[in-house]
C-alpha cells in the first residue's frame, strides 16, 4: 500500500541514524511526545486510587554539550521532569522515608507499562517515591534526547530529584532516603551512592551496568556507536579509555558507604553476568560490606524480577525486605 511507505521509510531512517556514529542529531520518533502525554494519564489511572500522583519540573546542571556558549540560554540550567507518588493515607505530621527510582534504558523514560506494578507495590508499603526523566530520556523531543550525558550529568539530574523532594516536603526524613533501579537505572543508582557517600541510607541495583570498558568489549558495533556519537561521549573506548572508566561504577567502589544489594542473572541477555561479577569482585577486594545474589538461569533473563511471575515477586520481596531494614516505612 503506497500510503504506508513514508512511515516505513521514516522508521528505517530513525533506526539507521540512531545507530550511526556519524550522525550528531539522531531523529526521535515524532510520536514520542504524544505517547508520553498519554502515559502521564495512564500513571494517574493506575495509581490514582492509592497515591497522589503528580508530574513536576525542576532545574539541574546546564547542558554538558554546548556548541555555542554565547547563544541565548545556552548555559541555562536544564529543566528536568519527574513523577512523584505520595501514599494517600500518609500521615504528613510524621517523618517518612523517600525512595528515588531511576528508570531503565538509555533514552528510556518513566513508563507505566514497565514500572506501574512496582510503583504500586512501593506505595503500598508507605514509600513516597520520585522518579525523574533525566536528560536524554525519550518523550521530550529531539533537543532533550540529545542532552544525554551517560554517567555524567544524568546522575546529577537524579540526585537533584532527591534534593527537590527534601526541600519541598517537610514530612520526608533526610536520613531515610533510599535509591532503586534496574539495568541503566541500576547503573545510575550505583553512581549516585558512590558519588554522594552518606546521602542515601540504602540502595538496590538490579542487573546494573557496571563496567563500560568491559561492556564495550562484548557489545556489537551498533551499540558502541551510541556512545561514540558526537552528541554522546563522543569518542570510542579505544580513543579515551580513561573517560569510560571515569563513568563506570567498578572504578569507584572504594567510595561505597551505603548499604547495597545487587542482583544479577546468569542468562541476562543485556547486562552480561560477567560485568556484574566484576563489580562484585571489586567490592570484595575493597573490603566493602554489601549483599548480592546471582540468580542461575532465572526465566526472563534481563527482566527476570520485574515480571509478574512468582519468582519475580519473591525476588522483589527480598528487595523490599532489604530496603525496610534501613528505611523503616
Amino acid at each position: 500500500m503506497p500510503e504506508r511507505r513514508p512511515a516505513c521509510l521514516m522508521r528505517y531512517a530513525a533506526w539507521f541514524f540512531a545507530l550511526s556514529p556519524l550522525c550528531a542529531q539522531p531523529p526521535v520518533n515524532p510520536n514520542d511526545q504524544v505517547l508520553k502525554a498519554l502515559d502521564d494519564l495512564e500513571w494517574r489511572l493506575k495509581l490514582g486510587d492509592v497515591a497522589d500522583v503528580d508530574k513536576i519540573a525542576y532545574t539541574s546542571l546546564p547542558p554538558a554539550h554546548v556548541t555555542n556558549r554565547t547563544a541565548p540560554g545556552a548555559t541555562n540550567p536544564l529543566i528536568i521532569h519527574a513523577y512523584t507518588f505520595i501514599p494517600k493515607n500518609l500521615d504528613r505530621t510524621n517523618k517518612h522515608p523517600l525512595l528515588v527510582l531511576a528508570h531503565q534504558g538509555i533514552h528510556g523514560n518513566v513508563s507505566s507499562s514497565e514500572l506501574g506494578h512496582i510503583l504500586r507495590e512501593l506505595v503500598a508499603q508507605g514509600y513516597t517515591v520520585i522518579a525523574p526523566d533525566y536528560r536524554g530520556s525519550s518523550g521530550y523531543g529531539q533537543q532533550f534526547y540529545n542532552q544525554i550525558d551517560y554517567g555524567g550529568r544524568e546522575v546529577d539530574d537524579v540526585f537533584a530529584a532527591r534534593e527537590w523532594m527534601l526541600e519541598t516536603y517537610s514530612f520526608l526524613d533526610s536520613k531515610r532516603v533510599g535509591m532503586i533501579g534496574w539495568s541503566h537505572g541500576g547503573f545510575i543508582t550505583l553512581m549516585n551512592i558512590l558519588e554522594h557517600p552518606g546521602a542515601y541510607a540504602v540502595a538496590y541495583a538490579g542487573v546494573p551496568v557496571s563496567d563500560l570498558v568491559l561492556r564495550m568489549g562484548y557489545e556489537n558495533d551498533q551499540y558502541r556507536a551510541l556512545y561514540s556519537a558526537p552528541y554522546h561521549i563522543g569518542k570510542t573506548v579505544r580513543d579515551d579509555i580513561q573517560e569510560y572508566e571515569r563513568r563506570s561504577p567498578v572504578s569507584l567502589v572504594s567510595k561505597l558507604q551505603t548499604p547495597l544489594l545487587i542482583h544479577t542473572n546468569t542468562n541476562d541477555e543485556d547486562v552480561n553476568v560477567l560485568e556484574v561479577e566484576r563489580l562484585i569482585t571489586a567490592l570484595k577486594a575493597e573490603g566493602k560490606p554489601f549483599e548480592y545474589k546471582i540468580y542461575d538461569n532465572a526465566p526472563g533473563g534481563h527482566m527476570f524480577n520485574r515480571l509478574d511471575t512468582d519468582l519475580a515477586r519473591q525476588s522483589r520481596a527480598e528487595i523490599y525486605a532489604f530496603l525496610k531494614r534501613y528505611l523503616l516505612p
